[in-house]
């Protein structure tokens, strides 16, 4: 059935008159008879009675009435969102982060300002390892996805620096570092002899080699005392006493029992960066627009 016919319909059954439904439709009066004609032929039924000033709907009218205006409404409804979607203004979509990402505030901060602007979007949130949600981007799993690690070489992937902040020394808080102001940086060298948590490297490979990059620069190799799944799961292993660590400043937001935090004295500076990778082609208009809000927020952040 063409829906025009249904429209026309309903206009000529609101408007009780062929002459102003078609004044009102923007078209002729002729073509529009025509065109109820036609329906009627097509329904075998008889919608109108023509009356000397108007028409009149029949009983199978009234009933064709009601269920036109569901139709109509249900079309420009399933066209409306599908506008929507393809402006990137409705849909759904996976941004994924790797453990120690949100603590950063400008993490959630671009999270919460994307649903003010997309409120119609589904944004679902996953955790992973940087090696994980690059393979999840890869397999159209994700749509973006907050790494600190540089991502694994993958064709058709786009990452995209947003931010740098130090890294900070995690100390267990009797440890005799500890007490000294913990303003005033720490030497990276003043750990040579001590006990590292580390986070395992396939989790984050980046900042786990930048970390014994920079203690070689110090003049030592970290001693391994134990290894996490996690970059965040090492503070509490710190907490236990087992060693000390480097996370970025942003975890010393966490206030964890039992761990102290210093800055550190070391050049060049050690920073943990914070990135967005994505598909490089073929994702949806949401997801550029996610990405895009991210890269513009990014700058404005400072370490």
């Amino acid at each position: 059935m063409d829906i025009r016919r249904l429209r026309y319909f309903v206009a000529v059954a609101e408007e009780g008159h062929i002459t102003r439904a078609a004044e009102r439709l923007g078209i002729q009066q002729p073509p529009l008879s025509q065109q109820i004609r036609a329906l009627e032929t097509e329904l075998d039924v008889q919608l109108f009675r023509r009356k000397p000033r108007g028409v009149e709907m029949t009983d199978a009218g009234r009933t064709l009435l009601a269920d036109a205006r569901r139709i109509l409404s249900d079309v420009d409804g399933a066209l409306a969102r599908a506008r929507r979607t393809a402006r990137g203004e409705q849909g759904r979509i996976v941004v994924g982060f790797t453990s120690s990402a949100p603590f950063h505030p400008f993490v959630p901060r671009v999270i919460r300002r994307f649903r003010e602007l997309y409120p119609r979007v589904s944004l679902v949130l996953e955790e992973g390892g940087t090696g994980d949600l690059v393979a999840a981007l890869g397999a159209e799993r994700l749509d973006a996805a907050f790494i600190r690690s540089p991502a694994p070489a993958s064709e058709g992937i786009a990452v995209h620096p947003l931010l740098e902040e130090p890294m900070v020394a995690a100390l267990p808080s009797g440890h005799p570092l500890a007490p000294k102001s913990r303003k005033k940086p720490l030497p990276l060298a003043d750990l040579a002899t001590e006990p590292f948590v580390f986070y395992r490297r396939a989790s984050g490979p980046g900042l786990h080699d930048a970390i014994v990059g920079a203690c070689h620069a110090a003049g030592f190799t970290p001693r391994t005392e134990q290894e996490a799944p996690r970059i965040v799961s090492t503070l509490n292993l710190v907490a236990a006493g087992l060693g000390v660590t480097l996370v970025p400043e942003s975890l010393s937001d966490m206030r964890l029992a039992g761990v102290v935090y210093r800055p550190l004295a070391v050049k060049p500076r050690l920073t943990a960066p914070i990135r967005i990778a994505c598909r490089a082609v073929d994702h949806s208009a949401a997801a550029r627009h996610f990405v895009a809000l991210a890269r513009r927020e990014g700058p404005s952040v400072t370490p």
